[in-house]
């Protein structure tokens, strides 16, 4: 009998406890696992109520968040467990306190922790200190739990791009924009995914070169085919779905100005669309500027999934949790709520 989703990423009670920091950090195969068990948990969400009983989540905030923070909270409430949102905006990681200790203090109260920070440095040093899970929920390197639901949204979708032992059809995925935290994600989504991803920035807004060389590496493997250059009508052609970023991300105001100037030219509009194949999706990872990385009649068209991939978050999301934390097996006592110390880090040695 197949294995379940859940059953495939399974952890050993007594294996330390793995953090979700890129999506290059995990394997093919735990990546279409992930996959299964969101679409899993958003068929049969009954299933799942319980999954999280008795677990907490420390939510680090640095940034404003709507689709992040609320879906983080919806699926641990509604899968049995809490969250605990903590205020970082005024005060960064590690202004008020180390790092480090912020960490060693959360571990002690809560069963993981997710950051949405500006500096990914914050994210690694979190999980460096941290004896329980940490999860990025964005950084100005990457944007794993966003990507992740991407490709749960163009699963649901486009049913051909299965999973590692069925066979896929051809799919290409093109994306206009800046070459941000967002790309540098989806990169590694599509060499694990091993579609076709073709990438179209203005010059000097190419993604980082060793994400792209990583990426291009792995595509090796999976028969992934990564292309990134400037010209828009080249990455659209025969591209199943089309997608954006803002010009200018959180802590980029500043340059807002001088990046419009530059990104003029890479808007997708419905002539954009219309380069790509018959019937090809628009994504957006939200927040949208319409009139500007994309025009509003193409954004709220029919053909657009900007919702189905907000949706598609918590399901990503939950997914996410379920595979850090296997379910809890203690009994009620003082410390429920805790995992037993197998299923924890190893203690640090001082």
């Amino acid at each position: 009998m197949p294995k379940t989703a859940a059953a495939r990423l399974a952890v050993s009670p007594a294996a330390p406890a793995r953090d979700f920091i890129d999506l290059a950090d995990l394997s093919h195969q735990e990546f279409f696992a992930l996959l299964d068990l969101a679409a899993e948990m958003r068929a049969e969400p009954a299933r799942f109520r319980q999954r999280m009983s008795g677990r907490g989540l420390a939510m680090i905030f640095e940034k404003p968040s709507l689709r992040t923070r609320v879906t983080f909270d919806v699926a641990m409430q509604t899968m049995g467990g809490y969250a605990v949102f903590l205020d970082f905006s005024d005060s960064p990681l590690g202004e008020r306190e180390d790092i480090e200790d912020v960490a060693r203090n959360l571990e002690l109260w809560l069963d993981a922790i997710v950051a949405r920070t500006f500096e990914h440095q914050s994210i690694r040093l979190l999980a460096r200190a941290s004896r329980v899970p940490v999860i990025n929920g964005l950084s100005d390197h990457s944007h794993p739990c966003q990507a992740l639901a991407d490709f749960v949204t163009l699963r649901a979708v486009y049913p051909g791009l299965a999973s590692p032992t069925q066979r896929r059809r051809p799919l290409k995925l093109a994306y206009i924009g800046d070459g941000n935290n967002t790309l540098h994600s989806l990169l590694e989504a599509a060499a694990l995914a091993g579609i076709e991803f073709a990438v179209a920035t203005p010059p000097g807004y190419t993604p980082k070169a060793s994400v792209l060389a990583a990426a291009q590496a792995r595509a090796q493997a999976t028969g992934a085919q990564i292309q990134v250059g400037h010209d828009i009508l080249a990455a659209v052609r025969g591209a199943h779905a089309v997608y954006t970023d803002t010009w200018a991300s959180m802590g980029q105001e500043a340059e807002a100005t001088r990046r419009a100037r530059d990104f003029a030219g890479y808007q997708v509009t419905a002539e954009v669309m219309a380069a790509a194949a018959p019937g090809a999706y628009f994504m957006h990872c939200l927040p949208a500027h319409r009139g500007q990385e994309v025009a509003g009649d193409v954004i709220d068209s029919p053909r657009s999934l900007v919702y189905l991939q907000a949706e598609n978050r918590l399901h990503a999301q939950k997914a996410v949790l379920a595979h850090l934390l296997p379910p809890a097996t203690f009994s009620s006592s003082p410390s429920a709520g805790r995992p037993p110390a197998a299923r924890r880090r190893p203690a640090r040695v001082q």
